[in-house]
């Protein structure tokens, strides 16, 4: 049972009991009948926006995912630091990989950031916090 369906159930019972309206405790469980059943249908409508607030998110959620994989995942076009199709060097390079990437460090988020080691840019851009790191003061 919902809390609508508790709110009439009350306002029922009362009705049942044939309470009279015109005494001070007749106004009174009528009153607080009337406020359990407006609360309940505040709540439900409360319910019901959260509801489509939460699909809405979802779906928010789903296209910054997708947004997400379009701009931070390597595809083949992405870097032309290596033609091995194993690298995923815009993601991660590990031990195995034979491309000229490196990885630092963020000084301000934390994130691990990966780059060309063949870039002619004096600077690189952190992805997570658009921070820019001077390659200048990385140790390769």
């Amino acid at each position: 049972m919902n809390i609508s369906e508790k709110a009439a159930y009350l306002k029922g019972l009362m009705e049942g009991m044939k309470l009279d309206e015109s005494t001070n405790e007749g106004k009174l469980f009528k009153a607080i009948a009337d406020l359990l059943e407006d609360i309940s249908l505040s709540v439900l409508d409360l319910e019901d926006g959260q509801s489509y607030l939460e699909e809405y998110i979802d779906e928010i959620d789903a296209d910054l995912g997708e947004v997400e994989r379009d701009i931070y995942e390597c595809d083949d076009d992405c870097c032309d630091c290596c033609d091995d199709d194993d690298c995923d060097c815009c993601d991660c390079c590990d031990d195995d990989c034979d491309c000229d990437c490196f990885a630092t460090v963020c000084p301000t988020c934390g994130e691990e950031v990966y780059f060309d080691a063949d870039t002619e840019d004096d600077v690189i851009i952190c992805p997570s916090c658009n921070t820019e790191i001077e390659l200048e003061d990385i140790d390769e």
